[in-house]
């Protein structure tokens, strides 16, 4: 009798874990115990779905209605856009990191990986995305995130010099794109000063601060976006910057289309995903209005291109100055 009614007792204890319990954690616990309850149901019929659409996939295969190598050979690239690549280089130059503080950094690197998302899920990409002068507490800080996952982000290079080596050390075409921080490839023999300068007109540094306003991209052109997280603390930055290397620049023609009371602050990610936006619509305005977030549009009003009244300057192909970039969002 002993026994059993210190079994009873046992089993009661066990059947009640949440006796003692103040009546909020009690339903605390349970809500985590329904939440708990319905992640594993959610699971299941993931895992069922998934096995579902494996085998509509082998049906599909065996019946010749779609290319397993065309399947696996995306996924091993990491084209996920499909559409096909934007036959221009994408360059962040980082040369900023002793402007920046530990906060500000952190900012900036998350940026990145947005900037690498949204590179790699758009229709038409970039084709190639440069990352420059990655060093310092930057690099230490991309080391610390995820294990140094960036090493293993797809179509990507990493120098460790500026992104003036473009020009001065330009990459054989025979080269891959790295995915490990290097040096920048060192020039071929055969290379020659006008190849260098030919290469130097092809590049175009994005800067809210310029006089000059970029109407299209080109394939076959560098576009630089200086990668800093500054909150618009710095002027001219990026436009001395330009002026030094004696390349383009140029800013987004953002007054054609939305008039601004004040300088706006966009991230380097929202800047890619403008230009990836109008690659994918050739729409400087559709762009505008689908990237950058709401809250920023508070008491502005679209601007009819035709009635802008700008006297800014466009960017063509030599000129000097022309581009956009910068991570700030300036109205005219």
């Amino acid at each position: 009798m002993e026994t059993e009614s210190a079994r009873t007792e046992a089993e009661g204890d066990q059947a009640t874990p949440t006796q003692g319990l103040s009546k909020r954690a009690q339903k605390r616990a349970a809500k985590a115990a329904r939440l708990h309850e319905l992640k594993l149901v959610r699971r299941a019929r993931e895992k069922e779905a998934r096995k579902r659409k494996q085998q509509e996939r082998a049906r599909a295969v065996a019946n010749d209605e779609c290319d397993v190598n065309v399947t696996r050979k995306r996924r091993r690239t990491g084209a996920v856009g499909g559409g096909s690549p934007f036959n221009a280089r994408l360059v962040i130059d980082l040369g900023f990191d002793e402007l920046m503080t530990d906060k500000e950094i952190n900012s900036l690197t998350s940026q990145l990986a947005y900037t690498y998302s949204a590179n790699r899920h758009a229709s038409h990409a970039f084709s190639s995305l440069l990352f420059t002068s990655v060093n310092g507490r930057t690099k230490q800080r991309l080391d610390a995130m995820n294990d140094a996952g960036y090493r293993r982000w797809s179509n990507t290079e990493w120098w460790e010099d500026s992104y003036e080596h473009i020009w001065t050390r330009s990459l054989s075409p025979a080269r891959s794109p790295s995915h490990e921080l290097t040096s920048a490839p060192t020039n071929s023999t055969s290379e020659t000063t006008a190849d260098a300068d030919d290469l130097r007109r092809t590049v175009v540094y994005f800067t809210a601060d310029s006089e000059n306003e970029i109407l299209e991209l080109k394939e076959g052109e560098t576009y630089v976006i200086g990668g800093i997280c500054d909150h618009n603390r710095y002027k001219n930055l990026c436009l001395n910057k330009a002026n030094t290397s004696k390349i383009r620049h140029a800013r987004l023609p953002i007054g054609r289309y939305i008039s601004l009371s004040t300088r706006k602050v966009l991230t380097v990610n929202q800047v890619v995903e403008i230009l990836l936006k109008w690659v994918e619509t050739r729409d400087w305005e559709k762009a505008f209005w689908t990237v950058i977030p709401k809250r920023k549009f508070q008491g502005v009003e679209r601007v009819d291109p035709k009635d802008d009244g700008s006297t800014t300057n466009e960017v063509e192909d030599g000129n000097e100055p022309g581009g956009y970039a910068n991570s700030d969002l300036e109205g005219a």
